[in-house]
C-alpha cells in the first residue's frame, strides 16, 4: 500500500491548477493501493470572490454544475486511486458563506465521505499578507470524519486544524490509521510549526500522517510553506519535498500501526478523555 501527497503552488484558476495536478497523476508509479492527498486550494487559490464564485454543491450527480468534482471522479477512475481532494470551496444552501471540504473518491470515482474544516484561521501573522480571516468567507464545520478504505479508516483534517490535538485523538478513538493533513500553511507559521505538529500528530496517535502542503509564492504574493510529507507511526519522515510541485511518496505498513498500538497501547493507558 502506498500513500502519496501531491504539493502544488496553486493559482486562481481552476483550468490552470487542472494542468498541473493532470501532469502530478500521469506521473504516478503503477503500484496499488494507492491513496493521493491534494493540498488546501488545490482548485482555487486566491480572494473571497473567486472561493464563493467556485463553490460546488457536494453530491453524488456530479453534473455540469460540478465540474471540480466531475474531474476528481474521473481522475480516481482513471488512475485507479483513492483520490482525496485536499480542500475545495463547498456551498451552504441558504447561506451567504462557504464551507472549505475534504472530499475523498475511491478508485471507481465514487465520493465516499466528505468532512468540513472545522477550525478556520482567524490569525495575525508577519508576512506580507499580515491578516488572515477565513470567518469572513467561511462558515466552519461541526464533527470530526473517517472514511473507511483499504488503508483502513482515512481520518480528515484541514490545515489549521492541525493546531487542535483534541480533533485527532478523536479521530484516533474513531479508528483512524491514516491522517490526512491537506493545507496551506504560511512559511512564516510552516517553518516554525509545521513539521513538529506533524510528527506529534503521528506519534501521539500512533497514526501514519500525509501532508500535503502549497509550496511557493502564489500569484497573489502569498508565501506557503511546502516540505510535504508522510510520516510514520513512530514520527519518522519517510518522505518530504522542500517546495515547488511535486509528489512524495511513501510505502505503508499496517503491520507496523498495529504492533506500536500492542507493545505501547497509549490510547488503553489515557486517563484524561
Amino acid at each position: 500500500m502506498w500513500l502519496a501527497a501531491i504539493q502544488l503552488v496553486s493559482g486562481r484558476h481552476w483550468q490552470d491548477n487542472r494542468t498541473q495536478i493532470a501532469a502530478e497523476l500521469a506521473a504516478l508509479p503503477a503500484e496499488r493501493p494507492l491513496l493521493v492527498l491534494l493540498p488546501e486550494n488545490f482548485a482555487l487559490f486566491g480572494e473571497r470572490q473567486g472561493y464563493l464564485d467556485g463553490a460546488e454543491t457536494i453530491g453524488p450527480d456530479l453534473s455540469g454544475a460540478a465540474p471540480i468534482q466531475q474531474q476528481l471522479a474521473a481522475w480516481a477512475r482513471e488512475h485507479g486511486i483513492w483520490l482525496v481532494a485536499g480542500a475545495m470551496p463547498t456551498r451552504i444552501p441558504g447561506s451567504d458563506h462557504i464551507h472549505t471540504s475534504s472530499l475523498v473518491f475511491d478508485p471507481a470515482g465514487a465520493l465516499k465521505g466528505h468532512y468540513h474544516k472545522i477550525h478556520l484561521f482567524d490569525v495575525d501573522v508577519a508576512d506580507n499578507q499580515g491578516r488572515y480571516r477565513e470567518s469572513e468567507t467561511f462558515s466552519p464545520g461541526d464533527a470530526p470524519v473517517t472514511v473507511d478504505s483499504p488503508f483502513g479508516p482515512l481520518g480528515l483534517s484541514i490545515c489549521y486544524d492541525l493546531r487542535f490535538p483534541e480533533l485527532y485523538r478523536q479521530l484516533a478513538r474513531a479508528g483512524a490509521r491514516v491522517l490526512l493533513v491537506p493545507a496551506a500553511f504560511t512559511a512564516v507559521t510552516g517553518e516554525a510549526h509545521w513539521e513538529p505538529l506533524l510528527r506529534a500528530r503521528a506519534i501521539e496517535n500512533q497514526c501514519y500522517v500525509v501532508a500535503a502542503n502549497q509550496g511557493g509564492t502564489h500569484e497573489t504574493g502569498r508565501q506557503t510553506w511546502g516540505h510535504s510529507m508522510v510520516i510514520d507511526p513512530w514520527g519518522r519522515v519517510l518522505a518530504c519535498q522542500s517546495a515547488g510541485r511535486a509528489t512524495v511518496l511513501a510505502q505503508m505498513d499496517g503491520g507496523l500501526v498495529d504492533e506500536l498500538k500492542r507493545t505501547m497501547p497509549v490510547m488503553e493507558h489515557a486517563r484524561l478523555l
